[in-house]
């Protein structure tokens, strides 16, 4: 009797978790798994090079788990000769080798991706199955249904449905401790001397070293330090820097999540997101361990509660938007911005002491936490007006852990106010006087926080006041930011015409990056 024809899973590089929904229930007798690395994945846009590693290097250890497990993986390398570059064309060339019965594939996390295996069921004759990512625990479906008849799709109101559908931190149908947010008690600034315990390095092993050798080769023109390369690329390695979180830095998160330190690229965060967006970590898992830190009075309720809140609220958030708002969110430009990405945000190259900085990081770690994005070269793009594409793909290339299902939201919507305010309530635009509070950035910078225009005030002085000024048909209407244009028109024309002129000569100064960066041109 002839053996059953298999079926075919598909597991793409964002999709290392064990019990994912295409390998559930499936017999692994009767089951092949397939495992791609394209070109067309490592290039779309010009990744960084340690997130190029990172990303094979955690789905060739995935396979040896899947092996171990008792799967049959069929493994296709970047350097085997017959690559055709493209997940579909692999596709194509693993249902030739296999003749399977069945495709099955987890819905994936990029539009552009989802476009494309939506149109294999009518390009192969074998049923394609594409089944919902139940990692998330809020579905589209979901999603849509809380977004539909809201002009505003406001952050907080869906965290707290996140809330009660888990049922973390609740006292019954209440918060723990009465209020849903503690964000207004993250924001210490940071203390002199304020420093962290490190977090988990991980030595390559044989298979990243055989990784971070392909990316020398093949990748080495993209941008980024290579090595050192210390990230988790297996569930064991992600399981300890998650437990070394919750020993030695989650206790002091919520104070000085918002703080930056000069050289201090850590600080408290976590360092789980690359892990998480991998699949080689459970959030709902994670949430539940911080609030047993809680409950057990080992952290305090405003750590655990702004930890929790980045997982089931704002990424669940973000993703649920993501999906809700495509294609449009990716073309938004509300406020019109057309200027070049400047130079130093790939060369560093800048006097400004906090830009560069946060650069410096972001080459050598593939890394910069969340105020150091938002506030200071997201904060940047936005008083400068640099073109919402340029800064989308720039943050996509850059982080370890951006996928354009978490990248996109964050920076047309969050950081460039590019959705004329659909995600955030008003534009996360703020002065030197904001990054001089948290940081300590300035103390050392050529230009000075206290000058307000001429050429030694910091840049973010003159720029801000430009962008108010630039926007104010736009933005006066909006009740938490209105009151600002009584401040400037109490400036008189004479102290306007200063603030302009210093903003207009600084940007001027700015030098283009070159094309091809981010994309090949």
């Amino acid at each position: 009797m002839q053996p059953a024809s298999p079926v075919l899973v598909a597991v793409l590089g964002d999709q290392l978790t064990p019990d994912l929904a295409s390998l559930r229930d499936q017999d692994p007798a009767h089951t092949i798994v397939l495992m791609m690395e394209v070109w067309d994945e490592a290039t779309y846009v010009r990744h960084h090079q340690q997130k190029i590693a990172l990303v094979f290097s955690a789905m060739r250890h995935f396979t040896e788990e899947l092996r171990e497990a008792g799967w049959t993986v069929d493994y296709v390398r970047l350097t085997d000769e017959d690559n055709s570059g493209s997940l579909t064309g692999e596709l194509a060339r693993a249902i030739e080798r296999h003749d399977p019965r069945e495709v099955r594939v987890v819905e994936a996390g990029e539009w552009r991706v989802q476009q494309a295996i939506d149109e294999w069921a009518g390009r192969f004759a074998c049923q394609v199955t594409i089944l919902p990512d139940d990692r998330f625990l809020c579905s589209k479906a979901e999603f849509a249904a809380w977004a539909k008849g809201r002009k505003q799709l406001r952050m907080e109101f869906f965290y707290r449905e996140m809330r009660r559908k888990t049922g973390l931190l609740m006292d019954g149908d209440e918060p723990v401790g009465g209020q849903w947010n503690y964000d207004s008690e993250n924001r210490k600034p940071p203390k002199e001397g304020l420093s962290a315990p490190p977090r988990p390095l991980f030595e390559p092993d044989e298979i990243t070293r055989e990784v971070l050798d392909l990316v020398a080769e093949r990748f080495g023109s993209h941008f980024g330090d290579l090595e050192p390369f210390h990230w988790p690329v297996t569930r064991a390695q992600a399981g300890q820097a998650a437990d070394a979180f919750f020993a030695e830095r989650l206790a002091q998160f919520g104070d000085y999540q918002d703080a930056m330190v000069h050289g201090q690229d850590d600080l408290f965060h976590s360092m789980l997101s690359t892990s998480l967006n991998l699949g080689l970590l459970d959030p709902l898992e994670l949430c539940r361990r911080a609030e047993a830190e809680y409950r057990n009075g080992r952290a305090p309720l405003n750590a655990v509660e702004g930890f929790i809140r980045q997982l089931i609220g704002w990424r669940e958030y973000v993703r649920g938007f993501y999906w809700h708002e495509m294609p449009g969110l990716a073309e938004a430009n509300e406020l019109g911005a057309t200027r070049p990405l400047p130079a130093f945000y790939w060369t560093g190259e800048t006097q400004m002491r906090c830009l560069a900085d946060c650069v410096r990081s972001t080459r050598a770690n593939a890394h910069a936490h969340h105020i150091q994005r938002l506030m200071v070269l997201g904060n940047f793009a936005l008083l400068a007006g640099i073109e919402p594409k340029a800064v989308q793909d720039w943050y996509l290339a850059v982080y370890a852990d951006a996928y354009e299902w978490v990248e996109l939201p964050n920076v047309a919507a969050m950081v460039l106010y590019a959705d004329g305010g659909r995600l955030a309530s008003k534009p996360y635009a703020a002065s030197g006087n904001y990054i001089n509070r948290m940081s300590n950035y300035c103390s050392g910078c050529r230009y000075k926080v206290a000058l307000k225009t001429g050429p030694d005030a910091c840049p973010f002085n003159p720029l801000y006041w430009h962008f108010m000024a630039r926007h104010r048909d736009r933005l006066e209407a909006n009740p938490r930011i209105g009151q600002i244009y009584a401040t400037w028109d109490r400036m008189g024309e004479e102290r306007q015409a200063e603030y302009l002129a210093s903003a207009e000569a600084f940007l001027d100064s700015l030098e283009p990056a070159e094309p091809g960066w981010a994309r090949e041109p």
